[in-house]
């Protein structure tokens, strides 16, 4: 009986290991490096960006739209590395200016965030009643005051639009409606067929030469610089 149970035990702590493992590799855009209990090592891949959807008028932009270099960034509001990250995309703005425009799209990972989705179709609510900079400002509201990981109670958003300046009835009609539940949707989609398979899921695309380069993970801004000085430097 011993016996039995020590193995049902290590299974157990098995299982529990692998969904964490999941976890984070979702959250983090990360792939373990081998799985538990292997003793492979395996080489780490370069991360493959596919087709990137061209840049329209409904895009979200912070930044000189005209700029040669975009920052597409595929976000979940719910994630805790995309609110470590949005600070880091803010900076790259500033310190590139007029040279980086910054992009920002939906991929909730409805999987861990089930709240995730309806938050997107808010800041989506903010842009209808309030524009661009409304878009940007409930969002920057959420990531400041929202613990992440589902923390976030969905029956503050209607009080955050109003403390960014959001007529609270209209957006909490808005909202109420999910007349932008396909928009979130065609967003995640549009991750997918780029190469996004987690949060923060970032792009850097050169709009002159084509160039693009998918920069998966809140990585600090040192590494965008590189990249995106290289692509400067193309003609």
């Amino acid at each position: 009986m011993r016996q039995i149970l020590v193995v049902l035990l290590i299974g157990a702590a098995f299982t529990i290991g692998l969904l964490w493992q999941r976890v984070q590799t979702l959250e983090n855009n990360t792939k373990p490096t081998v799985a538990a209990g292997s003793t492979a090592n395996p080489k780490p891949q370069q991360p493959t960006v596919g087709e990137v959807d061209p840049i329209t008028d409904e895009d979200h932009v912070r930044g000189d739209r005209n700029a040669r270099i975009a920052l597409i960034e595929y976000s979940d509001l719910e994630c805790p590395f995309c609110q470590r990250f949005h600070p880091t995309a803010q900076q790259i703005v500033d310190a590139y200016d007029g040279h980086v425009m910054w992009i920002y799209r939906h991929f909730p990972l409805e999987q861990i965030h089930s709240k995730a989705p309806k938050e997107a179709e808010a800041v989506e609510c903010a842009n209808e009643l309030a524009g661009n900079e409304g878009f940007w400002a409930l969002t920057d509201k959420i990531f400041e005051v929202s613990p992440t990981n589902n923390g976030l109670n969905l029956d503050d958003l209607p009080k955050l639009a109003a403390e960014v300046g959001i007529n609270q009835n209209a957006f909490k009609t808005c909202l109420d409606s999910g007349k932008y539940a396909d928009h979130v949707a065609a967003d995640y989609q549009s991750g997918l067929k780029s190469g996004v398979s987690g949060t923060p899921g970032n792009i850097l695309l050169d709009t002159t030469t084509g160039n693009k380069k998918l920069i998966p993970g809140a990585l600090p801004f040192e590494n965008f610089k590189k990249e995106i000085d290289s692509m400067l430097a193309q003609s």
